[in-house]
């Protein structure tokens, strides 16, 4: 179930953000990303909290990436990150 919830968001040509709201990391990224001239509906955030299934979800992410801490940003289909790498991107 993890596995299909995140690789169905996963996708070319988009930008996906996995959070917990709960996060203080979690609100950077979609700051940044917010002011971005991204066309609507490439971009999402998708809240991991809202399912039954949260660890799991942490432990697939884990696997992709090498972490389960949040947010873990994917443009297209690669990991970049956490929400420090994303500010190092946007300032190059």
């Amino acid at each position: 179930m993890a596995q299909e919830s995140v690789n169905c968001k996963i996708q070319a040509g988009k930008v996906v953000v996995f959070i917990k709201p709960t996060c203080p990391f979690c609100s950077r990224p979609q700051e940044i990303l917010s002011q971005l001239p991204i066309k609507q509906g490439l971009l999402e955030f998708v809240n991991i909290t809202a399912t039954s299934y949260t660890n799991e979800i942490q432990n697939y992410l884990e696997q992709l990436t090498g972490a389960r801490t949040g947010p873990r940003v994917f443009i297209g289909k690669d990991c970049i990150g956490r929400s420090s790498d994303l500010v190092i991107i946007a300032i190059e």
